[in-house]
């Protein structure tokens, strides 16, 4: 390349151009007249139209796709409704054969036996000899193989042993010592009965003969003119929280501290969760509140605990706390720590019965954890002033819904605007119901402390609603009684075996079938009890 001319280097420079006709029209002369500015704008206007052609393409093919999806998506909320409506159908149909099982069950008599024939005389020297009928002949109507000398567990007199259970003076029962809960029953026979699950079926025939539970059901007080000492004790934890205001005004260091742990107990009651193991930092936090009260730390008045209490007490040896007054401060925490129970079931277990159960397991163990008892005994009186006034039924008390004094005693919620709806009634006692069943079946066989509020108290609670009257019978006491039951059949069942399973059918079928106003409370109760025999297998 060394020796080519510049003419051939030039030749060669144009030859390796991609475009030489394009470039020869640029150099050319006439690149500059109006025709070529003419060919110019014709070309733009073309490469113009071709880009937005293009555009408008995409854009029209993103609508289209954004119409399918919106049609997709309008077709999986048509088939989502459709799903629901297929279920609350299908729910529907599930409730009415419910209801016309119930209904032809109720429509079924059975026939009366013919009857007996003449007893057989024997001639005996000629004198005519009856056979003696002063006996009576032992059959299997008894609970537990009683014979029919020995009274039934639900009667009036003192239950037998066998059943695990012995009736007060007061009207509660209280486990027998001598045959404790889970044991084998021995029958009359010797044998013992067997009960593979806690749902193990009894002998048809094996239904309570007395038709009252063993449990004297109080009569019904007059809200205005009889208090109770529950309703004392609510009344003195009221001048307890009075006595508190009073004393932070005197002590700034008293009422930010108060209030403070006030405000951290009820965020830590509202943060308790289902999970096993999963409250134990809520937990700790409450007692750490409580203890602080106890030491001393934020110092306050002492106050005598005998005003918070049913009965009275004497020093106790061994006891952590015998002197005759607790810090106000400590019992005034217990109080608000009840208003925080109390408000749990009304807001959260009405509509889920077992979200109880944790509420359940932190009042049971506040109340007795042995720092927190006052002479060897639970303090537990103060949440049942408070369960005592919100749901008075749990302690026997029964009214008319159609009067005032009737609602008054039933636990009808009343405001400046009226008494609460009806809907709200109910629910704040399924919610009320549900939570005293959480706290009272707790099982301690495996804890060193007491349990504040045994199984008995259940028993006694059902006892004293199921032995009302059929004339007096409320809907608010079927709603209560339905939520006691709710969710709690199995543990109630393992504390008192077949005995539970002839007081569930005393109060789900028994105890409906006698009420004389057929409320939707009533209803649900001849439900519960088809219910259980349809997912649990438990026939009443």
């Amino acid at each position: 390349m060394a020796g080519s001319s510049p003419a051939a280097r030039k030749s060669q420079q144009w030859s390796s151009s991609p475009d030489r006709s394009r470039l020869s029209s640029i150099l050319s002369e006439p690149r500059n007249t109006e025709i070529s500015h003419h060919d110019a704008l014709a070309q733009a206007q073309a490469e113009h139209d071709r880009v937005r052609e293009a555009a408008i393409r995409v854009y029209h093919d993103h609508e289209l796709q954004l119409e399918r999806k919106r049609l997709l998506d309008q077709q999986k909320w048509i088939l989502e409704q459709q799903r629901l409506e297929e279920e609350r159908i299908r729910a529907e149909e599930r409730l009415r054969a419910e209801e016309e099982r119930l209904r032809a069950l109720k429509a079924k008599t059975v026939p009366k036996l013919p009857p007996e024939p003449p007893t057989p005389v024997a001639q005996t020297n000629g004198f005519a000899t009856a056979q003696s009928q002063t006996q009576p002949t032992p059959t299997t109507a008894n609970l537990g193989g009683l014979s029919n000398s020995k009274p039934s567990p639900f009667g009036a007199q003192q239950p037998s042993s066998t059943n695990g259970l012995k009736e007060h003076a007061n009207g509660t029962t209280h486990p027998n010592p001598s045959q404790p809960f889970g044991q084998p029953k021995i029958t009359p026979q010797g044998q013992p009965s067997s009960s593979p699950s806690p749902f193990a079926q009894p002998a048809k025939a094996a239904a309570p003969q007395s038709n009252r539970l063993t449990a004297a059901a109080p009569t019904t007080p007059s809200v205005s003119t009889n208090i109770d000492r529950y309703v004392e004790i609510h009344r003195n934890l009221k001048k307890l929280r009075a006595s508190l205001l009073q004393q932070s005004k005197l002590s700034p260091p008293l009422k930010k501290r108060m209030g403070d742990m006030r405000r951290e107990l009820r965020k830590n009651m509202g943060q308790l969760v289902g999970e096993k193991g999963g409250n134990k930092k809520q937990i700790a936090a409450i007692q750490a509140l409580l203890d602080e009260s106890l030491s001393g730390t934020v110092p306050s008045e002492l106050v005598d605990p005998s005003d918070y209490i049913t009965d009275k007490r004497e020093p106790v040896e061994g006891a952590l706390h015998n002197e005759p007054q607790l810090p106000s401060l400590f019992l005034y925490l217990l109080n608000h720590f009840s208003k925080a129970v109390i408000n749990q079931f009304i807001n959260e277990c009405g509509a889920q019965p077992k979200t109880a159960d944790p509420i359940g397991v932190i009042v049971a163990m506040i109340f007795s954890k042995d720092v927190y008892l006052w002479r060897g005994k639970t303090l537990i009186d103060i949440l049942m002033a408070k369960l005592r006034v919100v749901c008075p039924v749990i302690f026997g008390y029964r009214g008319s819904e159609k009067t005032e004094n009737g609602r008054l005693r039933l636990g009808w919620k009343k405001t400046e605007a009226g008494w609460a709806p009806e809907q709200q009634h109910s629910d704040r006692m399924k919610g009320l119901g549900a939570g005293y069943a959480a706290i009272a079946l707790r099982n301690f066989s495996n804890s060193k402390n007491t349990n504040p509020w045994p199984p008995s108290r259940y028993w006694t609670s059902i006892a004293r609603i199921v032995n009302t009257p059929p004339a007096e019978i409320s809907n608010t006491q079927c709603v209560v009684l339905r939520a006691m039951i709710e969710s709690s059949e199995e543990k109630f069942i393992q504390f008192y075996g077949s005995a539970a399973i002839a007081a569930l059918r005393k109060a789900l079928v028994e105890f409906p079938e006698k009420a004389v106003d057929k409320t939707p409370g009533v209803s649900g109760l001849q439900v519960l009890a088809q219910i259980l025999k349809r997912d649990v297998g438990l026939e009443l």
